[in-house]
C-alpha cells in the first residue's frame, strides 16, 4: 500500500493489453552529453545538468511508438497498478525479464498527475524490486531520457545509478534535441545494499 491507502493490484494482460499510457514529460532542465572522440588513448564523457531557456514538453502524441501496456515486444511482461472505482488506471508499473542477463527491466512507470507526490511512485518501484527479488534477478534496469530530469531525480532517490547511455537511440540528433537515452540500474547484490 502506498500513502493514502492506494492498493497496487496486478493488471492482467488479458484485460489491460494495449491500454495507452498518457505519458507527458515537462522539464525546465536537461542533461547535456559531451563526448570527445575515442582516439585509442581514451575519451572524455560528461553528463551535466543544465537549465533550458524554454520548458521542454513531450507528449505521447508526438511519437510513432506511444507508450502502452503489454506491447508485443515485451513477451513476458507483467504489470501492476492502481485502478479507481470506475475501473480507470491511475498509475502503473510494467516489468519484463531480460533472461540472458538475468535482469528485470522496468518498461513503463506512470502516475497520473492528480496522484503525484503521494508516495505512489516509490510504492510502484518497491513492487518492481519485490518482483525482481522473487524472480532472483541480479538487477532492476530502466531507460529514461536526458530531458526527463524529474524522473532521473526520482530514480536516483530510489537507489538507481547510471549504467549507460545511447546518443542516437531515437534520432541521429538526440544530443542536439536534448533527448538521448539514459540507462539506469539498481543492483541487489552489492555490499551495503538493503534489498
Amino acid at each position: 500500500m502506498a500513502e493514502n491507502n492506494f492498493e497496487i493490484i496486478p493488471l492482467p494482460k488479458e484485460k489491460w493489453k494495449g491500454t495507452p499510457i498518457p505519458m507527458t514529460v515537462k522539464s525546465d532542465s536537461y542533461y547535456d552529453l559531451e563526448l570527445s572522440p575515442l582516439n585509442g588513448e581514451g575519451c572524455n564523457i560528461s553528463l551535466i545538468k543544465k537549465p533550458v531557456e524554454k520548458e521542454i514538453v513531450h507528449t505521447a502524441e508526438e511519437y510513432d511508438f506511444p507508450d502502452g501496456l503489454y506491447q508485443d515486444h515485451w513477451e513476458k511482461a507483467e504489470a501492476y497498478g492502481v485502478v479507481n472505482e470506475k475501473g480507470e488506471m491511475k498509475a502503473c508499473i510494467e516489468v519484463c525479464p531480460e533472461e540472458w542477463s538475468n535482469r528485470l527491466m522496468v518498461t513503463e512507470l506512470w502516475v497520473s498527475e492528480e496522484l503525484r507526490g503521494r508516495g505512489l511512485g516509490k510504492a510502484l518501484m518497491d513492487k518492481a524490486k519485490e518482483v525482481a527479488l522473487q524472480q532472483k534477478r541480479r538487477a532492476l534496469i530502466l531507460e529514461t531520457q536526458s530531458c526527463n530530469t524529474n524522473a532521473i531525480g526520482f530514480y536516483l532517490s530510489q537507489g538507481f545509478e547510471l549504467i549507460g547511455f545511447d546518443s542516437c537511440c531515437y534520432t541521429n540528433d538526440d544530443i542536439g534535441r536534448r533527448e538521448f537515452r539514459i540507462n539506469l540500474g539498481f543492483f541487489f547484490h552489492r555490499e551495503g545494499r538493503r534489498w
